[in-house]
């Protein structure tokens, strides 16, 4: 059983700064590709950013600058340092792992709640 649990999430004033992290427990897996999603209220949920092993890196357009995602792979950690908040990136956040063998695994979500 994998679980993987996204915290940092809540409330900033646009163009304040929040730093989201997700960690994986139970099952180790290697993993291949940690990554970022977003959920807006009516909308779809979409890419944010993903980092590969090595810590090659890939951003959304709309949050190149703004966004740096990393990696602990010792932890099974992904970070995602957010600054420059706009109101538009009020969202569910969700994390996702990729493993070597292409299973996909999904967190809960954590709300980001930015205010203009």
């Amino acid at each position: 059983q994998v679980q993987l649990v996204e915290s940092g999430g809540g409330l900033v004033q646009a163009g304040g700064s929040l730093r989201l992290s997700c960690a994986a427990s139970g099952s180790r897996f290697p993993i291949n590709v940690m990554g970022w999603y977003r959920q807006a209220p009516g909308k779809q949920r979409e890419f944010v950013a993903s980092i590969v092993r090595g810590n090659s890196a890939n951003y959304a357009d709309s949050v190149k600058a703004r966004f740096t995602i990393a990696r602990d792979d010792a932890d099974r950690t992904v970070y995602l340092q957010m600054n420059s908040l706009k109101s538009e990136d009020t969202a569910v956040y969700y994390c996702r792992f990729t493993a070597d063998y292409g299973m996909n695994y999904w967190g809960k979500g954590t709300l980001v709640t930015v205010s203009s």
